[in-house]
């Protein structure tokens, strides 16, 4: 892991390095039987979990060692810092140091896999799947093996996530009836709400946070989320929503108006994700946007310094044509690859197999009997963790370590509890009714790849872009001259991504057309 955990050549190009084989890992053989034990090395991202981040050695921990158990497996798992992932994952292609089996983001065309699967580093799975992984071709949906298939072959197994509408709208319900006021629905009700936040003395009536990284609400009510998905059809050519000067400026000027009445933090430009979450969970946030499995962890945490605080999932306010929401998630969450000169790609199949059996789904969601649950006759027992140590640990056994499933929520923790049925009954009724979408197309258009100024994220705008709209709501620039940003954008290549996108569109060349 320390040769990751370094810089050196992280940037260099993949395609001119992966020339030799792969190095052989040391996996042990199983010879694809079923007597020995599976040996291998997984590289898997942090995901920013406090759990993963702060054990001193992931593979010593009790979970791992009870997953080993189950799986007849010896397991060596290689932490990617999430902060770092991209660059570390270029780094690790260039200096071929490749684990047996590397953790991709979603598809076979990620930035982060920098052209490793075109190169050749892993294998086709479609005939292991078919001898030992017949509960994954039967559980994971078609849609998700469609997004790790490459040149007709499946490259990865993926973790799939049944409902696209991920993220959501919180607000502090406990504050909100303090306001006297009604759970708002367009945006001048929910400005009105952030307002009496701000009487009552919130500090941070609505939560911002760098980049608009999980704050941009807004730019979502005025459907111009300049993030990686957002195009569509504009007369003969496919552009970003973005080049909607009209709604822009009006979602900027949202923004503007929080920043200058403070009902957004001053320096919500420079807030990390765990300066975010801590003002969360200490009670300093009236309002934010999050994902919607992540609701009840985080109300038991925040409770522990605000014991009446009480956190409900309201529908996002809508803008001008009546919709809301954010970004629409893919199908594939988290994707597995195998690489080529792994010794027992049987064993590794038959490692995930399990993972989408009902002992599987027992254990991470429950743990271990005698220790975290008890068994009634037929009935499982089952308390969860009410102290933030234990729901760290809880969401790391679930979510983190359980690495082939359907993202959507955990149903069988859920359906313990009446807020459990309650935060399901949410995603059914409330989340599947919201979100955006766009054209989108796989890969990645190449002028975007070789110009990341001009480049959105999945949920990030591109730098050039950025800059522009902080400064705007800063008030160092006019938002009035959004339109000169869009032409700005264009002269420096974004011209070359419109001809691009409406060529391929035109031809429907890897393009996925918007789902809402």
């Amino acid at each position: 892991m320390n040769k990751w955990m370094t810089s050196g050549a992280a940037m260099l190009l993949v395609a001119s390095i992966l020339t030799g084989c792969a190095k052989d890992s040391g996996t042990a053989s199983s010879g694809g039987g079923q007597a020995e034990q599976t040996k291998f090395s997984i590289s898997l991202r942090t995901l920013a979990y406090t759990y993963v981040e702060k054990s001193p050695n992931l593979n010593e921990d009790k979970w791992v060692k009870q997953l080993e158990e189950f799986t007849d497996t010896n397991l060596k798992i290689i932490l990617v810092p999430h902060k770092e992932y991209e660059q570390k994952m270029v780094q690790m292609f260039a200096t071929n140091d490749i684990p047996d089996v590397v953790q991709g983001d979603g598809g076979v065309n990620g930035k982060e896999m920098a052209g490793s699967v075109e190169a050749g580093v892993f294998q086709p799975l479609e005939e292991l799947l078919q001898k030992y992984g017949q509960n994954l071709l039967k559980t994971i949906p078609q849609e998700a093996w469609d997004k790790v298939t490459y040149d007709g072959h499946i490259y990865a197994i993926p973790e799939y996530l049944s409902n696209p509408s991920r993220r959501a709208t919180w607000i502090r319900k406990d504050l909100l009836d303090q306001t006297g006021l009604k759970v708002p629905t367009t945006v001048e009700e929910t400005l009105k709400v952030l307002r009496a936040f701000k009487e009552l003395g919130v500090e941070n009536p609505y939560m911002g946070r760098e980049d608009f990284k999980y704050a941009d609400t807004f730019f979502g009510a005025y459907d111009v989320q300049p993030f990686l998905s957002m195009m569509e059809q504009q007369g003969n050519e496919i552009v970003p929503k973005f080049m909607d000067s009209e709604n822009m400026q009006q979602a900027l000027s949202v923004y503007k108006t929080m920043y200058e009445e403070g009902l957004i933090n001053k320096e919500f430009a420079t807030i990390n994700s765990t300066v975010f979450k801590n003002s969360i969970l200490s009670g300093k946030a009236g309002m934010w946007s999050m994902n919607a499995n992540e609701l009840i962890q985080w109300e038991k945490q925040l409770k522990e310094s605000v014991p009446e605080a009480e956190i409900e999932i309201i529908p996002s306010p809508v803008g001008p044509d009546g919709k809301g929401g954010y970004y629409l998630y893919g199908p594939v969450t988290r994707a597995y690859f195998i690489n080529k000169n792994a010794t027992d790609p049987e064993g590794i199949i038959r490692f995930f197999d399990w993972m989408v059996s009902g002992e599987a789904e027992k254990f991470f969601t429950y743990g271990i009997e005698g220790d975290t649950y008890t068994m009634n006759g037929d009935t499982i027992a089952y308390d969860s963790p009410t102290d933030s140590a234990g729901v760290d640990e809880e969401r790391y056994r679930q979510s983190f370590l359980w690495l082939v499933q359907d993202t959507k929520y955990n149903k069988g923790s859920l359906s313990l509890t009446e807020e459990g049925k309650k935060l399901m009954n949410i995603y059914d009724t409330l989340l599947v009714n919201e979100g955006r979408d766009g054209i989108t197309f796989d890969p990645r258009l190449e002028s975007l790849v070789g110009n990341p100024d001009v480049a959105p994220n999945s949920d990030t705008a591109p730098p050039l872009l950025l800059t522009h709209m902080i400064k705007m709501v800063y008030g160092k620039e006019p938002i009035s001259d959004w339109p000169k940003v869009v032409e700005e954008w264009k002269s420096k290549g974004g011209d070359k991504v419109i001809k691009e996108a409406t060529e391929k569109f035109n031809a429907n060349e890897g393009v996925t057309a918007s789902r809402r």
